[in-house]
Parts: C-alpha cells; structure tokens; sequence
C-alpha cells in the first residue's frame, strides 16, 4: 500500500473513518530523528495489509495537539479511527510491526 500524506482535509477520511488498523507517522522536515525514521516507514508501507500515514506537525498542528504530540518522531496506531498505541521517538522496524499486529 502506498505511504499516505495527511492533511486537515483527509485526516478524517484517511485514519478516523477507516476500519482496521492505520499507522500514523507524526513528523516535521526539520526533525532529525524523523529523518533517520522516515525509510522505515516506508518499508512497513510496502507491507499491502497495512495502511501506513505520515503527518508533518508544522502543517497540521491542531491534530497534533488533539493527539497530544508534544516531542517527534511519534507514530500512533490507530483501529477502526481509535488511537490503541503511541510509540515516542526513534524505534527499530520490528517495534512498529509488533504494535500493529
């Protein structure tokens, strides 16, 4: 499945109303540690059963606040449009396989 880009506009068409489970990448282009994680995201987003997302918090703040992201690189998984899992920082590939499974 491709690497989706979200938006104020496709947030909630993309992750809040979506069945099953989407990963969500919140990142800024000045972010250090969000560079070094960004390939990782994009190899799970090869993985076609699961539906990977990358949020850049500069652009769109509001849901980054809603979801409480305060420090970045955060992915936060989410189930039929409900947060189950935030992961704080930089992890290694298998740690964001696990909490998706």
């Amino acid at each position: 499945m491709a690497l989706i880009h979200l938006s104020n506009a496709n947030f909630k068409s993309e992750v809040l109303e979506q069945k099953g489970i989407v990963l969500v990448d919140f990142w800024a282009q000045w972010c250090g540690p969000c560079q070094m994680l960004s390939p990782i995201i994009e190899e799970i987003s090869a993985d076609p059963s699961i539906k990977v997302a990358k949020l850049d918090v500069d652009e769109s703040s509001e849901i980054a606040s809603q979801y409480n992201v305060t420090s970045i690189p955060t992915v936060i998984i989410f189930k039929d449009g409900l947060p189950i899992k935030t992961i704080v920082g930089f992890h290694q590939k298998g740690d964001y396989l696990a909490a998706v499974q």
